[in-house]
């Protein structure tokens, strides 16, 4: 099965859009590489997540002294995809169902079609996110990975973004939407597309740090 990987244009449903490159990953300045040291923060994915959108934000926390760990609903390993191909595989460090929010300073969703359609009916994921958003923690969403939250209930009466084809879903959950690289709202950050990573790296760790 094709992963349907991509939060950048591209083909969907046979609809030809412009590609765009993924960023490099960020690197983060001297003052800040410390600021996360005794931060544990959970990146929540399935196989078919795009990427660039794990491991972006994952070198930029680790670089800030955070610890990153890497959820799924199985243990083993799951599989990345660079927009419409498949790509490296990460080990799982531990499953939705062992998690605990008392574990986690903060959660990253990166999206995928793949990834976030299958995660957003995982009953333990909704529960985990719903709990470290519970909780008063940063809950940071990229492209697709919104999905999650409005499974989780958790977007009615909040600003966000997400990649373009979101806006009707988030809107139709009670969201307010808005086409902007990087949005916060109360515990939730959201980005749109992987051009967004160093703007949502920045904020993620802004929120993380106070």
């Amino acid at each position: 099965m094709p992963g349907f990987g991509p939060c950048v244009d591209g083909v969907y449903g046979g609809l030809k859009t412009t590609a765009r490159r993924h960023p490099e990953s960020p690197t983060l300045e001297d003052p800040m590489s410390k600021a996360l040291i005794g931060k544990r923060i959970a990146i929540l994915v399935t196989d078919g997540f795009e990427q660039v959108e794990l491991t972006g934000p994952k070198e930029a926390l680790e670089q800030a002294g955070a610890t990153v760990e890497i959820l799924s609903t199985e243990e083993g390993k799951v599989k990345g995809w660079n927009h419409d191909k498949p790509a490296d595989d990460f080990k799982i460090d531990r499953t939705f169902k062992a998690a605990n929010a008392s574990d986690y300073h903060g959660v990253v969703l990166p999206g995928g079609v793949q990834n976030s359609d299958t995660i957003r009916i995982d009953t333990d994921a909704q529960k985990l996110v719903k709990d470290i958003e519970g909780s008063g923690k940063p809950v940071a969403v990229i492209c697709h990975g919104g999905w999650l939250l409005i499974s989780a209930g958790l977007v009615k009466g909040k600003t966000l973004t997400s990649f373009k084809t979101l806006k009707d879903d988030l809107v139709n959950a009670g969201a307010k939407w808005v086409d902007q690289e990087v949005v916060t709202d109360g515990t939730l950050i959201s980005s749109r597309q992987p051009d967004d990573i160093p703007a949502f790296n920045s904020k993620l760790i802004e929120a993380l740090s106070a």
